[in-house]
This record gives structure tokens, sequence and C-alpha cells, in this order.
């Protein structure tokens, strides 16, 4: 006899194995749902799998109420009680405090969207430097392509009329008039309105994302061209990268997750386009916010770092280790312990 009864005398047997083999599939899929949703959040389920959890739920409850009135294995008892505790406190356990939350968000959430969105992260880069050298090549062909490229609001006289100790005092803060800092600001603003509408835009079958991506790419190439053109390409980088380095990636990542809305919307599968759309920007959302974080730190690195360091090799330790921290901080792996049901 494979179960014992401790219940009345009239209580059903259970056959241990048939009952695992009947339900142990369930009990899978409860297990990894909770266990995504304690790693980020009931936001990062599909839908199907949202709607699926309290039936899960209650099939597991009524496992657990099996096993405790029949003899069986009591691993299997001790991983249900876990198991349906687990669950019980995602679906209706007090919401975490505002503090751990955030800490949620920065431990796993933030990091763990952008990984998702490698990919795509990957195209945009490529775009961008395809324009940049687009940029560049184009300028250093023939200079007028610059006025094309570059706004006027942008240049402030900074173009291939401009003689090399004006870009100089560009990049070395010698202007007075607070021209400098206007310069500064108006890049800053640029870059941080392309980061938004790139993602903004991404619905639209991310054509517009492209577009920005590249046109981005294009100014850049074109000022670096330049200012390599009057021998002071070496410290325009320089100058540049203290707040770069982490603005053109918030840029990157905004296009990425743009990016991954509108292939959602072009590629639906087997979903409505307004379903797939939705789903993916579930997930683009978490990086945008992100974003919206590392704009906030360039803005303090262009203000605090890039008016006040001098000297160019400074500037590229800035630049470099800004840059080294954000990749550590999204692409090292973060383990997380399995959980599996207790082989018969």
């Amino acid at each position: 006899m494979n179960a014992l009864v401790h219940g009345p005398a009239d209580a059903p047997l259970v056959n241990a194995s048939r009952f695992r083999a009947a339900h142990e599939a369930e009990w899978d899929r409860l297990d990894r749902l909770v266990t995504r949703m304690e790693k980020r959040s009931v936001r990062a389920l599909p839908e199907e799998d949202i709607l699926a959890l309290p039936l899960l739920y209650r099939s597991a409850l009524s496992s657990l109420s099996v096993a405790r009135e029949t003899s069986l294995d009591r691993s299997l008892v001790t991983y249900l009680e876990q198991l349906c505790t687990r669950a019980y406190f995602q679906l209706y356990g007090v919401p975490d405090s505002a503090l751990r939350q955030m800490g949620r968000f920065f431990g796993q959430g933030w990091p763990l969207a952008v990984q998702a969105l490698w990919r795509e992260t990957l195209a945009c880069l490529f775009l961008t430097v395809a324009g940049l050298l687009a940029g560049y090549w184009l300028v250093a062909t023939d200079p007028s392509w610059y006025y094309s490229i570059i706004p006027d609001a942008m240049a402030g006289g900074r173009d291939p009329a401009a003689s090399a100790e004006t870009l100089r005092a560009t990049i070395y803060g010698q202007q007075k008039g607070g021209m400098l800092a206007t310069f500064a600001a108006y890049l800053f603003t640029h870059n941080s309105q392309v980061a938004i509408f790139a993602f903004a835009l991404g619905f639209a079958f991310t054509v517009p994302t492209v577009l920005l991506l590249v046109y981005n790419g294009l100014t850049l190439g074109a000022m670096l061209c330049l200012f390599a053109q009057k021998g002071l390409g070496f410290g325009f980088i320089g100058w540049l990268t203290i707040h770069g380095s982490t603005e053109m990636f918030a840029i990157i990542l905004a296009g990425a997750a743009g990016m991954k809305i509108g292939t959602a919307v072009a590629f639906p599968g087997r979903r409505a386009r307004t379903e797939a759309a939705v789903l993916a920007g579930r997930e683009a959302a978490v990086a945008m916010a992100g974003v919206v974080l590392m704009l906030m730190v360039a803005g303090l690195l262009e203000g605090i770092g890039r008016q006040t360091v001098q000297d160019d090799l400074m500037r590229y330790g800035i630049g470099l280790a800004a840059l080294a921290g954000w990749l550590a901080y999204y692409y090292l792996p973060r383990r997380s312990e399995d959980r599996h049901v207790p082989a018969a």
C-alpha cells in the first residue's frame, strides 16, 4: 500500500506516484512563476501566467491538503508548504516598503531589464557608430556637409570657419560670458531629447528610432571631424567623454527599449499587435526608467567634472571609469537559487 490514512476511516487512499505525476507539472509552473515574481515583480509575468496564477495556487493548496491527510513523502509535504507560503505572500502578502521596492529595482529589476535588451542594444550601438563614421567621412570630404548636419544652435560659431583657438577655448573652458556653459547645456538637452524620442517613437516599427540614432551619430561624427581637422580631436573626445560615456550609453539603451516595442509591433507572432506592444513595453519601460536616472547622472558629471577638469588624461579616466561602472552594473551575472520538486 502506497499511503496510510491518518484521517477518517472512509478517507480515500492516495497513490503517491500517481498523485505526483498528476500534479507535478502544475507545481513546477507555480514554482517558476513565484520565483520570477520574487526576483522582479508580477509585472514581469505574461498575461496568461497572471491569469493562471490563482488557479495554480488553489491547486497547490489542494495538493498540500491531500498530502497532509495521507502519509506521502515528507519532503514533498515540506516542499508544498514552502511553495504555498511563497505564493501566498506574492499574491496576498503585505506590499514591500518603498525602500525594499527601490532596492529590488536597483538590485534586480533595472539591470535584468537592460540585459534582456542585449540584442537591441548591440543593434543601436551599430547604428550610432555607423552614423558617426558617416558624419566624419562626409565632413572630411566636403566641409559644407557640416552646416547640413549640425543645427546652428548646436554649432554656436563652432564650424569649419572657426579658428583653432576658438575651438580650443570650447573644450578647455576659456570662453567668457557663459558661452561654454550654454553650449554644454544645449548638448545635454539635445541628447536627452534624442533618448526620450528614441524610446517614445519606437512603436512606429522602430523607423523613427533608427533615424534618430543614425542622426545622433552623424552629429557626433561631424563635430569630431571638425575638431580633428584643427588638431584637437584627442582633446575634444576627452572633453566629451566625462559625461558623454554615460549619456551616449543612455541614448543607446533608450533606442534599444524603443526598438523592443517596435519589433513587437512589427512582428507580434500569434498575439495581437496591441497585446504584443504592451508585453514588450512592460520590460522596456523598466529599462527606460533607468535611462532617466542615467541622464541625471550625466547631468551631474557635466556640471561638476567637465567644466573643472582640464587635463585630457584625467577626463578620459573619469569617462572610461563611468562606462566601466555601467557595464559592470548591467552585465555582471546575477545568480539565483533554483528550486525543484523533490525527487520521488
